[in-house]
């Protein structure tokens, strides 16, 4: 294994220690470094819905929390270098001190010293990314978990066309009338994954619309939805309907929940299509048996079961840990371009000790519009031209 400096023997970490509880734990292990990893010392991280949610419906007391990272290289595994993977596919090696980002698979009950809330994190070398020079670890931090789910969501369980460098070009130019692009749902495009969603959608060639509230729409349009619906409104499905002709085959429910699945399945045309979801859908609300409904986990990109509580019980899907290696690819040339654009963010100070008041903070929904972001390692974040000074 190659190292930068020697590592210390232990760490912190917040650790899950019961249902919908964490503490920050000192002298934890570091992560066991598999042989095809990348070692991050983590610089920043931020909030997601999951880091909450999974700690409340399925905890492993023990286990490390968080899933969206920021950070530094500081150690390969022994089988990263001869890795011929990122050379194939035109992707910059991976080195200590590279500056990177990505996300990982927090409250894991199958590797409990892993996750993003610490002051290291392994990653697997095929699914981090590197950062832009002009990106601060505090945007970076935001961005992995959207981006991995939209990616595997879109690609592996929509089935809409992965992009090429060629088609992200043509997808920025104005599509003529002759070559109409094909419509999108996004069901919530006001949150983080909506968001992405909706910029990723129009740069592999289709024309999104969303659902969101009046205070989102805004946003959205500039982010590259084509019409806004205001998700409160009675007639939404059948608005959403008639907006795309009884043609819509395509529907991304960032929400699910009875409502947000009903008015997707009430937009999709008389000719059916396809549901996804970003959580375990209610089985009531699939009433439509011309409409195919999935849900994505993220965490299967990993290649590797999910142990959590049913229904989120899932066994390993090498097809998602395809598919993502195949997004990552890319992923990378949309960040590296310039081609996303990072949700709106709220960095705080406190470190990994203030963490889990926002991870209850967000899991109760009491921030909206917004991530939180949290420096962990000071050396890193701290600075002359810092956000956090």
């Amino acid at each position: 294994m190659a190292l930068a400096t020697p590592l210390p023997t232990t760490q912190a970490a917040v650790k899950v220690t019961g249902p919908s509880t964490v503490d920050v734990s000192t002298g934890t292990t570091l992560p066991v470094l598999d042989a095809s990893e990348v070692l991050v010392r983590v610089a920043c991280v931020s909030i997601n819905h999951v880091d909450g949610k999974s700690a409340d419906m399925s905890p492993s007391p023990g286990a490390t929390s968080g899933v969206d990272f920021s950070g530094i290289i500081v150690a390969l595994g022994p089988e990263v270098g001869s890795d011929e993977f990122r050379a194939d596919n035109n992707m910059k090696a991976l080195s200590i001190g590279d500056r990177v980002f990505g996300g990982v698979f927090g409250n894991n009950p199958l590797r409990h010293d892993n996750g993003a809330f610490a002051e290291y994190v392994a990653v697997p070398a095929r699914l981090i990314w590197h950062m832009p020079a002009a990106m601060d670890f505090s945007t970076a931090a935001t961005i992995g978990a959207t981006l991995a789910t939209v990616g595997l969501a879109l690609f592996q369980y929509l089935r809409v066309p992965m992009p090429s460098t060629q088609t992200i070009s043509e997808s920025k130019t104005t599509h003529s009338p002759q070559q109409k692009a094909r419509m999108a749902l996004v069901y919530g495009g006001g949150t983080a994954t909506g968001a992405m969603a909706i910029q990723v959608l129009k740069l592999a060639g289709f024309t999104p619309i969303t659902t969101c509230s009046a205070g989102s729409a805004a946003r959205a349009k500039h982010l590259g939805a084509a019409a806004t619906f205001d998700y409160r409104s009675p007639t939404c499905g059948a608005d959403l309907r008639e907006h795309t002709g009884n043609g819509l085959e395509l529907a991304l429910d960032c929400i699910t929940d009875t409502a947000s699945m009903g008015i997707c399945y009430e937009a999709l045309g008389s000719a059916g299509g396809r549901y996804v979801a970003l959580d375990a859908f209610p089985l009531r609300g699939h009433t439509r048996r011309s409409v195919a409904a999935e849900w994505v986990c993220t965490y299967t990109q990993f290649g590797h079961a999910v142990a959590w509580v049913p229904p989120y019980n899932l066994d390993a899907r090498p097809r998602d840990r395809e598919v993502a290696e195949a997004w990552y690819v890319v992923a990378q040339q949309l960040v590296d371009h310039g081609l996303i654009e990072p949700y709106p963010k709220e960095d705080r100070k406190g470190g990994l000790a203030a963490v889990g008041e926002g991870m209850r903070a967000v899991w109760k929904g009491e921030i909206s519009g917004r991530k939180l972001a949290y420096p962990i390692a000071e050396e890193l974040c701290y600075g002359p031209t810092s956000i956090f000074t």
